[in-house]
């Protein structure tokens, strides 16, 4: 036996088991954070297994640790190299718990990059493959009772091309475009002792265990009311029959009593396992929901003779769902999706993942502030720490499994269906999730079927859609939606699964303000075209919102919320895409979203918003946007009206060539009836005087654990203390006491390279790729900026836009941390902020309830009325009318070519007025239509609708009749609208809108025509 000196061992119990018995007071079982006191060294270490291994010279760390964490946005991610890493920690057991006392000792790693071997005392003990789900290993048998001091150690493989052993397979996710290479222990550890009955680890590949599962049904949503269910996995190893009562406890978000239940006693023999259950009908329940991240502490108690061997809280909410009708239903309101597609990867500058839970909730909270109610996760399924802060802050989430653009077959399908497997069994319990997502571009109908054959027979009770991107004609997927359009449905929800793709850096503002920066290409944007733009996409999609007829779409999500180190196409080296920065930073489309989506369907809290600023040179004269879901806006300026913007896009306001003056622009929205109901302003602040710093901490304040993070803001403020919105001011920083230093990222190069700002577009402006069709690439136009290192980890940070975040990481050392901040010619600025020794026992992190309860009221207004035939007629091809009226978007009517048969009529029960004809037509995005409508002949629209991303609206005429005819009145024409909207690859997968089915020229292609009526 190993055994160590008294000095050494009393630090080591100090560390471990005296952490241990203080949470051991509570429940003979233990389960606490296992991330402190590692060791890391990257390279294939001969014998780093060994618990004799010398390692003193590696790197101390407290988890989750990436090796390569200084590259995360200092690099390409197709740079991010893949490496061998160790980790080792020391560990003495606790005398009353665990193996100790006949029990078991199980450490559970919520993931590695690639794949891990964990080793225990020079024992292999378990590993994992797959890079994305959480495994557990069961050391009951490698570990030693005390003083013994074990040792664990981790090998960890982040090899871009890593394969299974077993089989020789890649994994699909192993991806260098979206899925960032941040190798090693980079989620959060945790070690169980448990007594030998015991309820399972929700575990399933690694140790073949389900855990705990908390539901409830038989909702009462007005009332307060459901049936709550609990079960759990209950394993005997012990060496005797055991019999137990199974008792079950709820306490609420403020930890008062909120019910409690207890099933039959149970009897299981040596090695049984069998899952118990018990239920009971509570009243008084607050239900989860958006914005309304109320949750429960749920205990599941294994009573032996009157005493709690294993209690297990798992905290969870309840929420009633359904999904009918193309709508979706949280606690029987209708919501329509307006959210983001978030890289799983959820990265931080110099940080990659590695931060503590509350820079999540930060983050995720800032979606829900932005008015965003759902976050689609993309290809591989979320990390533990982001879908429990979506729990806390009341965010829905979309939970993918693994995958990349495409179905597959044999080991590799296999694979998926085992991480989706493992990823519902681990998040079962988790109310935010709403949706499982079977594949990032569709899958087959005989693949869906065996998802979601693992979904009912893991989470038959969790009220949860199971689907995939496209899969709109699918008789299987509960949900769907492209990529780039709009769809709509009267049966299933459908949603667009990525929409608004373009880039901005938050530096670039608009035309008129240094650095300058113009377009270029589309995509390539500034601050006031990417706000705009962003508003142009979102009302494609509440145009065709709940209370608009039958089919509806169920909204869509926007790529993506924050800058991102993955797939990028602009001037730099990452994604620019978000609606804030990669620091969290508000950009101009944060600001937009929130006008346009505080409300569940229709906006319910009118608000305007001034995109950009007011501060710039004389003779400036622009044009000035707003952003308001008012019903008119007025300008003004310094007093004087302006007059009233042109209403766009159902929430852009522009006001033209506005002639700048010093003072104050002021925007004031009005309803119908001419009543103020919001109102924003901008104002001219004189030059940058000072630096300004602001604090933001943890709830608990900064912990001392080597792992918690400060965020610093940095501002360049006039004499007044209002930021200038213009400054580009250099700062730098120094910083004494124990914290190091993680800085921030800005557009640049921190070794002074001079480089434009802007790319140039392609001579022809069609989209290039470095990888061939049907294969992922990046778009290759030569971004000025991709050989810049955005200052990541530099202590000299350039202020954007006036204003900047760093990031500081604790050390184990407490004590105060001064942070200076120092720019020419302007005041310097400092900030004291304590780091205090972390609790013995951390306390559960708190909730949001921002939004309060779900609305009684409901979420829209009736705003037409859908006008169904009772026959259709064509001018040729008339067995296939019905398909231009079935809700499948995967079938169309199409006349035959000639010009005099193109047309099709709809014949109505009554005479009536038909208010408008919504149509998507064959190639939308792409094909002119000269169209006619007439009703009994008089022609109520004539016209070519506008290209789209899906529907077009046409406004008819007011004239009663019963034959309302769709004909084409001349060639049709193919131009794209929409250019460089392709993204992956340079194929036709950007222009997949049927027009290949059709050719231009004289048919008419219909996939969908809908007929409505004034309420």
């Amino acid at each position: 036996m190993r055994r160590v000196s008294g000095s050494i061992l009393s630090w080591l119990c100090a560390v471990l088991c005296l952490g241990l018995a203080g949470i051991a007071t509570a429940a003979p079982r233990i389960d606490r954070p296992f991330n402190d006191g590692w060791r890391m060294a990257v390279g294939d270490i001969v014998g780093a297994e060994k618990p004799d291994f010398d390692d003193a010279a590696w790197k101390s760390v407290t988890l989750p640790r990436a090796w390569n964490e200084d590259e995360a946005f200092k690099v390409d991610i197709h740079d991010l190299k893949g490496a061998i890493v160790w980790y080792r920690k020391r560990l003495v057991l606790p005398t009353n718990a665990g193996p100790a006392v006949g029990g078991k000792a199980f450490i559970e790693f919520e993931g590695v990059r690639q794949a891990g071997d964990v080793y225990v005392n020079g024992v292999r003990v378990g590993g994992h493959e797959n890079g994305v789900t959480a495994f557990g290993v069961d050391a009951t048998k490698a570990l030693k009772p005390a003083p013994f001091v074990n040792v664990v150690a981790v090998r960890v493989d982040s090899d871009w091309k890593y394969k299974e052993r077993a089989s020789g397979s890649g994994f699909q996710w192993n991806n260098d475009n979206f899925n960032v290479n941040y190798g090693g222990i980079h989620r959060a550890v945790r070690l169980h002792l448990t007594d030998g009955l015991h309820q399972t680890l929700p575990l399933y590949s690694s140790l073949g265990t389900t855990g705990v599962y908390v539901w409830a049904d038989r909702f009462d949503t007005r009332r307060g009311a459901a049936t709550v269910h609990a079960e759990s996995q209950v394993r005997n190893e012990s060496d005797r029959p055991r019999t137990f009562r199974y008792r079950v406890s709820l306490r609420d978000v403020d930890g008062k009593p909120a019910g409690a239940f207890d099933g039959p006693a149970i009897t299981l023999a040596p090695g049984e396992t069998r899952t118990v259950s018990a239920q009971a009908p509570l009243k008084g329940l607050r239900f989860w929901s958006w914005g309304y991240g109320y949750l429960y502490a749920v205990t599941t108690e294994l009573v032996e003779n009157g005493a709690g061997v294993d209690a297990v809280v798992t905290r969870t909410g309840f929420r009633k769902t359904e999904f009918r009708n193309g709508m979706i239903f949280l606690n029987d309101r209708v919501m329509q999706v307006h959210g983001y597609a978030q890289r799983t990867s959820n990265e931080w500058p110099a940080l990659g993942t590695d931060i503590p839970p509350w820079i999540s909730d930060f983050s995720n909270g800032l979606m829900v502030q932005s008015g965003g109610n759902l976050v689609r996760w993309m290809h591989i399924t979320p990390a533990a720490q982001d879908v429990e802060s979506a729990d806390r802050v009341g965010l829905p989430q979309a939970m993918p499994a693994g995958d990349a653009e495409s179905d597959v077959t044999g080991r590799r399908w296999e694979q998926r269906i085992e991480v989706m497997r493992d990823a519902i069994v681990r998040f079962r319990n988790n109310p935010s999730i709403l949706f499982y997502e079977g594949g990032n571009e569709n899958i087959s109908d005989e693949h869906m079927a065996e998802l979601k054959a693992v979904r009912d027979q893991f989470d038959p009770h969790g009220g949860r859609a199971i689907g995939s991107r496209e899969m709109l004609n699918s008789k299987v997927a509960e949900y769907g939606g492209e990529m780039l359009y709009i769809n709509k449905s009267a049966t299933k929800p459908v949603w667009a699964m990525e929409y608004s793709r373009d880039e901005a850096a938050r530096k670039f503002q608009d035309d008129f303000t240094p650095p300058f920066h113009i377009d270029s290409p589309d995509y390539n944007r500034n601050q006031d075209s990417q706000a705009a733009e962003d508003v142009r996409r979102w009302f494609d999609y509440w145009r065709e919102r709940p209370g608009g007829g039958d089919r509806v779409s169920s909204g869509g999500v926007n790529i993506i919320f924050s800058d991102s180190n993955t797939h990028f196409r602009g001037d730099n080296n990452y994604r620019r895409s978000g609606e804030v920065d990669a620091m969290r930073l508000p950009k101009e489309g944060f600001w937009a979203h929130q006008v346009m989506w505080d409300g569940w369907v229709d906006v319910e809290h009118p608000r305007s918003h001034i995109v950009g600023h007011w501060n710039y040179a004389p003779g400036v004269t622009k044009d000035v946007l707003v952003v308001s879901s008012a019903d008119s806006v007025e300008l003004v300026l310094n007093g004087k009206s302006l007059g009233r913007g042109v209403k766009s896009d159902g929430f852009l306001f522009t006001f033209k060539a506005v002639a700048w003056a010093p003072g104050t622009l002021r925007a004031v929205g009005r309803d119908a009836g001419g009543r103020t109901v919001s109102s924003d302003e901008v104002v001219t602040t004189g030059p940058a005087a000072a630096l300004r710093l602001t604090p933001h901490v943890g709830p608990t304040g900064w912990r001392a654990d080597a792992a918690d993070i400060a965020l610093v803001d940095v501002e360049a403020v006039d004499a007044q203390g209002r930021r200038v919105p213009t400054a580009l001011d250099l700062v730098k920083f120094d910083v004494s006491g124990p914290a190091e230093w993680r800085g921030g990222i800005a557009q640049g190069d921190s070794k002074g390279g001079a480089r434009p700002t802007q790319a140039l577009a392609s001579p022809t402006g069609n989209v290039v790729t470095k990888a061939p069709a049907a294969v992922d690439g990046v778009t290759s136009y030569a971004g000025a900026s991709r050989g810049d290192d955005n200052y990541i980890l530099s202590r000299d940070l350039p202020v954007e836009a006036g204003i900047n975040r760093v990031a500081l990481r604790s050390t184990l050392e407490a004590g105060k941390v001064t942070v200076t901040a120092r720019a020419e010619g302007l005041e310097p600025a400092t900030v004291t902020l304590d780091v205090a020794p972390p609790p013995a026992v951390d306390a559960p992190p708190p909730v949001s309830l921002a939004r309060g309860p779900t609305p009684s009221t409901p979420s829209f207004k009736i705003r037409r009325v859908t006008v169904k035939p009772v026959a259709t007629a064509a001018g040729s091809n008339p067995a296939t009318v019905g398909l231009a009226m079935d809700d499948d978007e995967m079938t169309h009517w199409a006349s035959d070519g000639r010009l005099a048969n193109a047309w099709i009529e709809y014949r109505l029960d009554k005479p009536q007025v038909v208010d408008a004809v919504v149509l998507k037509l064959i190639g939308w995005r792409l094909r002119s239509y000269p169209l006619r409508v007439t009703l009994d002949g008089v022609t109520v629209y004539e016209g070519v609708p506008a290209k789209s991303l899906g529907y077009v609206t046409l406004p008819l005429k007011p004239v009663k009749g019963t034959r309302l005819r769709i004909a084409l009145t001349g060639p049709t024409v193919d131009r794209d609208a929409f250019g460089k909207i392709v993204e992956i690859t340079g194929a036709r997968a950007g222009l997949d809108t049927g027009a290949e089915k059709v050719a231009a020229g004289g048919g008419l292609g219909i996939i969908e025509a809908e007929l409505y009526r004034k309420p």
